[in-house]
């Protein structure tokens, strides 16, 4: 995906939201090393304590219309630990990649992810969204509608959760959202604008989460505001599509809003590096969630 904050004009700068003061960061990544929660082993949500997913693929979350006045139907994939009968677990909503034109539900490092936390215990959502062709390249007014209906596509995800969180059993108050490339900007959009909700289905529930990842991305087209999610970013120096700096930008923004937020910087890599990275980021991830949505405190 091109780097929109590379764009010209201070118009779309401005509403980018990346025109932001220079702020050290809250904390490094590497602190998240040593974040790791006690407990005997196997601990629930920290350590891998089932063998088996069970995968429901395929159902409809919403429905929306897209940029060439076709209604959409909305899906996502489900990834839950097999056997579980343990009520009130957390949740996480994943969001592929692919610069708004391209990708699916099944795309692989989100379905290794998904597979991964449900086997710690997590109830997972793998969602398709609202696509545009054109995607970003370059930033177009079509892209920008793009950038939003991802955002509100996994807003209704969310809401989805909430909706049916007794059928997934799912703490409605526990609950975040993940994502690489497009889908790490989505996912931080979500944690960044819960004012902005659309209207691709589930009305009358929150779309608020309580933590984002983000797998080469940053905010766009939303700003970090007191009380809203804290949130770990991974990013490489060098990443041709969104750049370190988009991030850093992200980073400053929220610390200066008093958030929570990590960043975990790669020197020299470039754009999603998750096979090479993968062990480091499914441990910070484990830590940064276990402590952001108190699993401690967490039905086991």
């Amino acid at each position: 995906m091109v780097d929109i904050t590379q764009e010209k004009g201070v118009v779309m700068r401005r509403r980018l939201g990346l025109v932001l003061a220079g702020i050290s960061l809250l904390a490094g990544g590497c602190d998240l090393h040593r974040l790791v929660p006690d407990g005997p082993a196997p601990l629930r949500y920290r350590d891998q304590v089932f063998s088996a997913v069970t995968t429901t693929s395929n159902v409809t979350y919403g429905g929306a219309v897209d940029q060439t006045g076709q209604n959409v139907t909305l899906r996502l994939d489900v990834y839950r630990p097999t056997g579980d009968p343990v009520q009130g677990r957390p949740a996480i909503v994943w969001v592929h990649g692919g610069g708004f034109s391209q990708g699916t539900k099944t795309s692989p490092e989100i379905v290794d992810e998904a597979t991964t936390f449900a086997k710690k215990g997590y109830v997972n959502v793998s969602i398709d969204y609202r696509l545009w062709e054109g995607g970003c390249f370059p930033v177009t007014a079509q892209c920008v509608t793009a950038i939003i209906d991802a955002k509100h596509d996994a807003q209704a995800a969310v809401r989805f959760l909430r909706a049916n969180a007794t059928t997934y059993g799912i703490d409605p108050n526990r609950i975040a959202v993940a994502g690489t490339s497009a889908g790490a900007i989505t996912a931080l959009n979500v944690a960044y604008g819960p004012e902005d909700v659309g209207t691709s289905g589930n009305p009358g529930f929150p779309s608020t989460v309580r933590g984002a990842v983000s797998l080469s991305g940053a905010a766009i087209l939303t700003q970090p505001n007191p009380g809203e999610a804290s949130a770990l970013l991974f990013h490489g120096t060098t990443d041709p599509l969104v750049s370190y700096q988009s991030a850093v930008n992200t980073v400053n923004a929220a610390t200066a809003a008093q958030l929570k937020v990590f960043l975990t910087t790669w020197e020299g890599e470039g754009h999603v590096p998750y096979t090479a990275h993968r062990t480091e980021i499914i441990d910070q991830t484990t830590n940064f969630l276990y402590w952001t949505l108190d699993l401690a405190h967490a039905p086991r």
